[in-house]
Parts: structure tokens; sequence; C-alpha cells
């Protein structure tokens, strides 16, 4: 058997691939004309296939993505091929679960309004003075700075897919005392979070029933423009929209005019339509929304799990076994 890398990885992680591959030649590829030979007889590929690449190949049974999302990487022909593949996925769903519990602390606590506060030496508590409690009385009453900073186990957030972020997603929103409620295809619970995750046709309900609308939604031909007028419409006008799934989810401009319209609270977005954001966005200008530039996946820890995944498939496919990240090719997940 024979494994082809193209581009070619470096020394280091090259070792790790040989002794991955034990018996299993591999050819690592500097230019697309010496890949163009090796794959003609290779079993498997990893890296970045081509159109040109796959028509060369003759005994092609398994391609490993080195990427989790696949909307970039999918082609016809590719989908058409009998080989498997492969993807990434399941390297980032701690961290960008973090990722969401930021935004949603930042939010609910007006953390990235204090921010811009301190930055004009401003002290003056969301919702006003008026209200507070004295030392005399103590807080024997709700007052308006309690109502603007929201309590989170008061709080409930619905998760738009539940499979590895998303689940992990659930169990750190439930950890805060969050009601947490989860919507996908083909999952159907959460495991010791929520019993019954709902099917997509119920998204509506999600939606009207959450503070916290949380996007971990792969790219998919289902979920392009998934979230327009419409569903911001039936969510709340007090709840938030956090997307780190994928930019193309969310129309942009409904978006904007939903929060300049009063229709949702606010957002916290890691994800967009265009990246990078234009300087000229509105968004940028909005004090109501939170945005960081595609990180939410940023660690220090993910690289070594890369390697790892990439040569535990290896190893599986030495043994005649299905890798642990097959993907369904025409569902792009």
């Amino acid at each position: 058997m024979k494994l082809l890398l193209f581009p070619k990885v470096e020394p280091a992680r090259l070792e790790l691939i040989h002794a991955a591959a034990g018996e299993m030649q591999v050819a690592n590829s500097a230019d697309v004309e010496t890949a163009l030979v090796e794959i003609k007889d290779a079993d498997a590929f990893f890296g970045k296939i081509t159109p040109e690449l796959l028509a060369a190949a003759e005994r092609l049974q398994w391609v490993q993505s080195p990427t989790a999302s696949l909307e970039h990487y999918l082609f016809d022909e590719l989908v058409e091929h009998p080989c498997k593949l492969s993807n990434m996925r399941g390297l980032f769903s701690d961290v960008i679960a973090d990722h969401v519990m930021g935004y949603v602390i930042c939010l609910a606590r007006n953390l990235h309004l204090y921010v811009r506060q301190q930055m004009e030496a401003k002290w003056e508590p969301i919702g006003g003075e008026a209200g507070r409690s004295t030392f005399t009385q103590g807080p024997h009453a709700v007052s308006d700075i309690d109502r603007a900073h929201l309590h989170l186990s008061d709080c409930s957030m619905g998760v738009i897919g539940t499979g590895k972020i998303g689940a992990e997603i659930c169990r750190r929103a439930a950890a805060f005392g969050m009601t947490v409620r989860g919507i996908d295809p083909i999952c159907r619970e959460v495991p010791g979070v929520i019993e019954e995750v709902w099917s997509p046709e119920r998204l509506p309900d999600l939606l009207a029933a959450s503070d916290f609308v949380v996007i971990a939604a792969p790219h998919t031909p289902e979920t392009y423009k998934l979230f327009r007028s419409e569903q911001f419409q039936q969510m709340k006008q007090s709840a938030y929209l956090i997307n780190i799934g994928r930019g193309v989810i969310v129309d942009l401009a409904d978006l904007t005019r939903a929060l300049q319209a009063g229709e949702i609270a606010g957002a916290a977005l890691d994800v967009f339509e265009t990246e990078p954001l234009p300087s000229d966005n509105p968004l940028w200008g909005m004090q109501n929304v939170i945005i960081t530039p595609h990180v939410a996946a940023a660690s220090p820890r993910i690289s070594e799990r890369h390697t790892e995944t990439l040569l535990e498939n290896i190893r599986r496919f030495a043994r005649g076994e299905d890798p642990l990240t097959l993907v369904d090719k025409r569902k792009w997940f």
C-alpha cells in the first residue's frame, strides 16, 4: 500500500507518519508534477486533493482532509468517487466552547461595554446609578442595575448543531446552570445534558425559547443562509445571537437590520460571510456586537491534536479499518 502526502510535510511530522504507516510506502511530494506521478498507484492521500490529482489516481481508497470544514475541499468528482473521506473534526470542541462561554459571560455581565467605558475612564453602571443599594438598607429591591446584568442560571441557551463542538458548548452552558436545548439533523441527545435534541424543523421553537442562540453547525447546502430576517424575528427581543459555525449561515445584511431595529438584543460573531469583515461594515460600530477575527479555534493544543488524528487514521487504514473521522461526502460532514 502507498500513502501520498501533498503538499509535502515537514521532517518531524514525516517521521511520525512513517512510524504510523508501518510497512505502507509514504511519498512526500513537494510539487504537483511529482504528486501527479505518485498518486497513480497511491491507495491513500493526505493534503489538498484537486480534480486533476483525483483523475490521475487509479487505486485511491481513502482521502484525509487537513481541515474539519469541507465546503472548500469537496468537488463533484470527489463526491462521486468511491474513495472514503475523513476530516479533522473533534480538534476544537473544548476550545470553541470556551470562546462561546466567554461571549456569553461578556454579554450577560456587560463586560464588552465596561471595557469601552474603561478606555474613557468612565464610571457608570449599566442601568444607571439610580436604585443602587446602600449600606444602610442593602439590596432590598431589584434595581435597574440588577436588571441590566443577567443571572445565567435564569437564562436559556439554544444550540444549532449538537455535534462535537455543539455538545461541548451544551455541557459548559449546563455547568453554569443554564437551561439548554439543541437542534441537529442526526444527533438525538447530549448525554447528561439534553435528553431530546430537536430535529431541524423545530428551529422556530428553539429560537423563541432561547436567551442565547448559538450556531455551531457546519456549512452545508441545508445551513447556507439559514438565519435571515424571519429567524431573527422568531427570537426574543432580549436574546443574543452567537455564531462560531460558518459565516455563510447568517445573512449579515439581515442581521444588521435586525440589530438596528431592536429585533434582538445583540450578537457575538467569530465568522462572517466575507472575511476579513470590511472596515465600513456597520457591525463594527455597534456597541451591542462583539467581533472576533475567526479565532474561536485558536489554541496551542490544536496542532498536536491534528497530528494525532492524522496518525491514528493512518494506523487504522493500514489495519484495514475505517478512519475515526469518516464523513458523508454528500452531506459535507
